[in-house]
């Protein structure tokens, strides 16, 4: 509650600098894209970097109470503290230099810098994703001692130093997930806060308090994100939330040990990047003919008549069944 509160006011002043700047998206050109920019040209100008009312609220908020518990550790300031080295250090870490990386992607996109005044190549997104996710993979292998996976209703195993490529893997795969499914107002925010609602219950189950607040933090940060950024969006949340999001969401996945309910968590998100994989896969080995009229899927979606906002919706239900399915079999597992 407190988060979306914070957020919500912070809003007008957030906007009031990006609209003044003139932070607006770039649409991609007719001659690249000519189905998206057909149907989202309209939305040409709108801000972008709206994801830092997202990560910039969890950081203040960390970082307030952490100076609370410090200044008066005899209060309840100490117990409201949800920032440890056991638990949250790394997800509120790695989501801050998520952000910085996608903000700065955001900035070269706005200033009409890189291919087609883009910002950043896919290749060259990647190799950041890949560069923090390397990061993240250090400091849980050598710093946690962390190499084993679990397989939920089979058990733990140690795989030694595969332990690294599979946790790039993952992180490396959310945050491009997480990036290509903002693409309508609203989605990107929906599907993200249902996936880290459902990573409450599952730290709260595991006995990770920190954690669970610091998911609940990022849920009410993004509840107010969506009061904005529903259609019409005053605001688009950018790679600089994406980035922040779809790492941070690997990160607490590897935390809890829980890569294999992941992708019911983020069943859109995957959904969205096979789309993607599917149409490129087929237009390679069919010569150019497509499966889709146009991926990511939600494209696809509006290209044969939905409304953006029938899409959107529809997404956020898949989704929350989806983490429904996946807490399900979550608590089975736990209680047995």
């Amino acid at each position: 509650m407190l988060a979306f509160v914070v957020a919500l006011f912070s809003t007008p002043l957030l906007t009031h600098f990006l609209y003044k700047y003139r932070l607006g998206k770039q649409i991609r050109s007719a001659e690249n894209a000519p189905i998206f920019a057909s149907m989202h040209a309209p939305k040409a100008g709108t801000p972008t970097m709206g994801g830092i009312l997202i990560w910039g609220t969890v950081l203040v908020i960390a970082v307030v109470f952490s100076a609370l518990a410090t200044l008066a550790p005899d209060t309840v300031f100490a117990k409201l503290n949800f920032l440890t080295r056991e638990q949250t250090y790394l997800p509120l870490g790695i989501m801050v230099l998520a952000a910085v990386i996608g903000l700065f992607d955001d900035l070269l996109g706005v200033l009409k810098i890189g291919k087609n005044g883009g910002g950043l190549r896919m290749r060259e997104r990647l190799l950041f994703y890949l560069a923090v996710a390397f990061i993240g993979a250090w400091w849980f292998y050598f710093k946690l001692d962390w190499s084993f996976i679990h397989v939920p209703f089979i058990g733990d195993f140690e795989i030694g130093l595969w332990y690294i490529p599979i946790f790039v893997f993952i992180i490396t795969a959310t945050a491009h997930s997480t990036n290509i499914t903002d693409g309508l107002d609203g989605l990107a925010g929906g599907v993200t806060a249902i996936a880290f609602a459902s990573y409450i219950v599952v730290a709260a189950a595991l006995g990770k308090p920190e954690l669970a607040v610091f998911c609940s933090v990022v849920v009410g940060a993004l509840l107010a994100f969506l009061w904005f950024n529903i259609n019409p969006a005053r605001f688009f949340m950018g790679d600089t939330g994406a980035m922040a999001l779809g790492v941070s969401l690997g990160v607490i996945a590897m935390l809890t040990n829980t890569m294999f309910f992941l992708p019911l968590f983020a069943f859109v998100m995957v959904m969205e990047s096979l789309s993607v994989l599917v149409q490129l896969s087929s237009k390679k080995i069919r010569g150019g003919k497509k499966i889709f009229l146009s991926t990511p899927i939600h494209h696809h979606f509006e290209a044969i008549g939905w409304p953006e906002t029938k899409v959107t919706m529809r997404f956020w239900i898949v989704s929350a069944i989806a983490s429904f399915l996946g807490l399900a079999l979550f608590v089975l597992e736990q209680s047995m």
